[in-house]
């Protein structure tokens, strides 16, 4: 088997290994490969912004959702997306497994990163009308030329409303903008997929950077923070999502789960819950006993929705990063941070390794400079692998128990609902 054939996870791992080889073998020589790997993660961010933006026009453009329903499966998603929030940056501030990294940062980026830090974007305010206008671009380019998430998907919405509102008016240039919004979707993804590929050999030039400078005992720092995600995971998936469904769904959280299991087991092998969609419908509607329309409104029309994983995800490694900085994250750059990270979460949905693409644009949010971004990116992704497996089965789960709520409320043939 060719190194080309592996997956990806495996391909990651490979270039751990040789940039440890090769910061052995190089020495202080190692450290121009490790610009060369930024390079890549340059390109991610770049791509990310855009792929947002025609991402959710397309949501817009091809989903219909209408009545009651629309209405729980919007506050469904947005309680699930407040309690990810909440878990990962609490979980980042009890554990505090960003200690173990202080001083490793700024060896990278040659900086003193925790300066560096404070001296990035403006400065916090609890003024809301300045905040307010922080989101608003000035220009309808701003976003994209900054990477601005939220503002980013701000536009996107805007331009999906509209393109909502003149196809209700009958408006025949709308299939011309919903083919453009899709085709930009399809060419953007297309490139990332090419992108992706270089991934590994980003990741073996600045393993070969850091280990030449810092020695391995930088990554030993990777397991107090993978812990941490995991146990955000646990109590997100397992915890919060039995609440739900035991008190909203009126159903037994050890059912739901026993149905929910081949699913949730097929996310944490492929880890893609896109690609475990067939598998959830099948679980939902033979094992669970969904009715097709709250199965398929959860688990495929609301998708872009119910990604807590990567939202929960993101908000733990933005905390986790600021501590490996010294840096302190106040309660409005940490509001900021969860709004990117839902907006992330939200706009990326269904693009391949969604939660990579659209890090760096929440740490960019948390006020951490693009060098030290860049840095730590690749250093992250030799856990990546394991942490997206979790963010898929996370991200499965929230589907699988929206889907059983919204059957509780689902019309019946004679006009009532289904019974609890």
């Amino acid at each position: 088997m060719t190194l080309r054939r592996l997956p990806l996870s495996a391909q990651i791992v490979v270039g751990v290994l040789l940039g440890i080889v090769a910061a052995r073998v190089l020495g202080p020589r190692a450290h121009v490969l490790g610009d060369v790997g930024m390079l890549v993660i340059r390109v991610l961010k770049a791509l990310a912004t855009p792929l947002i933006l025609f991402a959710v026009v397309d949501a817009f453009a091809r989903t219909h959702i209408a009545g009651r329903q629309a209405l729980r499966l919007f506050a469904l998603s947005t309680l699930n997306a407040t309690v990810a929030i909440f878990i990962g940056l609490g979980v980042a501030h009890a554990r505090n497994a960003g200690a173990g990294w202080q001083g490793h940062l700024a060896a990278v980026t040659h900086a003193d990163a925790a300066s560096s830090h404070a001296s990035e974007g403006a400065a916090p305010t609890l003024d809301p009308l300045t905040n307010l206008g922080r989101m608003i671009p000035e220009s309808v380019l701003e976003p994209f030329v900054k990477n601005q998430v939220i503002s980013a998907v701000l536009v996107a919405v805007a331009l999906g409303l509209a393109l909502r509102r003149r196809k209700a008016d009958g408006d025949p240039s709308v299939g011309t903008w919903e083919a453009f919004a899709q085709g930009g979707l399809g060419i953007f993804t297309t490139v990332l997929h090419a992108v992706v590929k270089a991934v590994p050999f980003a990741v073996f030039g600045v393993v070969a950077s850091v280990v030449s400078r810092t020695g391995v005992g930088v990554f030993a720092a990777l397991g107090p923070f993978l812990l941490t995600v995991l146990v955000g995971f646990v109590l997100q998936a397992v915890v919060w999502y039995g609440v739900l469904v035991a008190v909203l769904a009126r159903r037994s959280p050890r059912a739901f789960f026993a149905g929910a299991s081949d699913a949730a087991v097929t996310a944490l092998s492929c880890g893609s819950s896109l690609a475990t969609l067939p598998v959830t419908l099948k679980c939902l509607k033979e094992r669970l006993g969904v009715p097709d329309g709250p199965a398929r409104l959860a688990a495929c029309v609301s998708t872009n929705l119910n990604h807590d994983g990567i939202i929960l995800y993101e908000a733990a490694a933005a905390i986790f990063v600021s501590q490996a900085l010294g840096a302190h994250l106040g309660p409005l750059q940490q509001v900021t941070v969860a709004l990117s990270s839902v907006m992330a979460g939200v706009g990326i949905a269904g693009v391949p390794e969604a939660g990579l693409i659209t890090l760096p644009l929440v740490l960019g949010a948390a006020g951490i400079p693009d060098v030290t971004v860049a840095a730590v990116i690749p250093l992250l992704l030799p856990i990546d692998w394991l942490v997206g497996r979790g963010r898929a089965a996370t991200n499965v789960l929230s589907d699988m128990a929206v889907a059983t709520v919204l059957a509780r409320y689902e019309p019946r043939t004679d006009g009532g609902v289904t019974a609890p």
